[in-house]
């Protein structure tokens, strides 16, 4: 199906017409002249049949004893085909959000995720007819969707990665809607937009993933304090040697250099010790 025009005609001008006629089979009746005045009232209940009324933002689809004429997309009074049945679809701008879904992610980790839809019907002839109820179809096919894109990615990485559902939601909702629209072409429906609204780990793993990305944060800040540490030793041993303040040998720049980083990576404030002797 595709949707198409259907025969119409401007609602006043219709009404104005079966007025008339209404009005000269009423006299054609007083006068007595039956066979041409209830031809002319025939009609004119007949034209009445085909008064519509679309609202903005909405589509007619009308048929005519089964078979799908066309489609009004523009908001008025019209008068079209007689005996015919007007359907109206809206094209307004909807949302839907999805359920709480339970998926495995890439890595087979339990995960909820769940994603709002924002859509609208650009073609009424093919969410009337090619589906049985579009609206049910989007809400079936966009959860069959985020059930597809969860299962491609992992939710996190500890390595890098190319992609990741928590680190990478502009990518994952692009693909998202990609995906969504190939599913949702044949109702006649746009996918504006796709977002992710919620995405964490299952309960039942939720506790022990963040004990592992607390203990993944503190490698990795213990990495940046350790190298810190390193070069700041670096740099005071050659300010000294620079300034020629002191004179350091190699058993006095490792000892140097020891004091500086237990003092800086320790997690307690270092307690100094005054030494009284020497190193020898």
């Amino acid at each position: 199906m595709k949707e198409n025009n259907v025969f119409q005609v401007n609602g006043f001008i219709g009404i104005l017409s079966i007025i008339v006629l209404l009005g000269l089979g009423v006299w054609l009746l007083i006068s007595e002249l039956f066979a041409v005045a209830i031809p002319l009232l025939a009609i004119a209940v007949l034209l009445a049949s085909g008064i519509t009324i679309v609202q903005p933002n909405q589509a007619a689809v009308v048929t005519f004893f089964g078979k799908y004429l066309g489609s009004i997309r523009t908001n008025g009074l019209y008068l079209t085909v007689p005996l015919s049945l007007r359907r109206n679809v809206s094209l307004r701008v909807r949302n839907f959000n999805s359920k709480r879904l339970k998926v495995n992610d890439v890595e087979g980790n339990p995960i909820e995720i769940a994603a709002v839809i924002v859509f609208k019907v650009v073609d009424s002839a093919k969410a009337v007819f090619d589906v049985d109820n579009y609206e049910e179809f989007v809400e079936i096919q966009s959860e069959t969707a985020i059930r597809h894109v969860a299962t491609k990615y992992p939710y996190d990485t500890f390595e890098d990665a190319d992609l990741t559902l928590r680190g990478n939601a502009e990518e994952v909702s692009n693909e998202l809607t990609a995906d969504l629209q190939d599913r949702l072409n044949v109702a006649g429906v746009e996918v504006i937009e796709a977002r992710l609204t919620h995405l964490a780990y299952s309960t039942e793993i939720a506790q022990a993933m963040l004990q592992r990305q607390q203990a993944t944060a503190i490698i990795s800040a213990r990495q940046k304090i350790v190298e810190g540490a390193v070069g700041m030793a670096q740099m005071a041993i050659r300010q000294l040697e620079a300034d020629k303040t002191i004179e350091l040998d190699d058993e006095r720049k490792v000892q140097m250099v020891n004091n500086l980083l237990v003092a800086i990576v320790a997690e307690k404030p270092a307690q100094p010790v005054i030494n009284t002797g020497t190193l020898y």
